[in-house]
């Protein structure tokens, strides 16, 4: 099961080069939000859309760039995060990425979208995948990993 997400995820890699969909990027500050989901109360962007965590970030320096990067998008930032619904300000914060651009942080994990969400509000598709070395979970408004497998 978990091979074949991996093949969802290149392909969606494709779709998203050739849409132009797989920017992460945020003008002005990120807001990091909450949305009621099958899996419970999980972190989104403002527009709706799931944030994941990965667990080979044993910091809050991100380890994904390059490809990595491109299926898995980081949520940057050019000001201060902020929180609305359930996500806690307290647990927000920032981190420089390699290229020099500003990663939202919460609960000291790098924030990241999916391109097989494809930019749809609650889509869940990253769940439990494991793609570039480790695997990626939706995070929860404590700040931890929601694991439903």
């Amino acid at each position: 099961m978990r091979r074949s997400l991996a093949l969802v995820a290149v392909l969606a890699l494709a779709i998203a080069v050739v849409a132009g969909t797989a920017g992460g990027a945020s003008q002005g500050a990120a807001k990091v939000s909450t949305r009621h989901t099958s899996l419970g109360t999980i972190l989104v962007d403002s527009k709706g859309r799931t944030l994941y965590l990965f667990e080979k970030d044993k910091t809050s320096k991100s380890t994904c760039s390059g490809a990595c990067a491109t299926n898995w998008p980081p949520m940057t930032t050019s000001g201060k995060p902020t929180a609305s619904g359930s996500a806690k300000a307290s647990k927000l914060g920032t981190s420089k990425r390699s290229d020099g651009s500003t990663q939202v942080t919460y609960n000291g994990h790098p924030l990241y979208l999916f391109v097989a969400d494809k930019n749809k509000p609650g889509s869940t598709k990253g769940e439990g995948v494991d793609a570039f070395g480790a695997e990626w979970y939706v995070v929860g408004t404590n700040g931890k990993k929601i694991d439903k497998d």
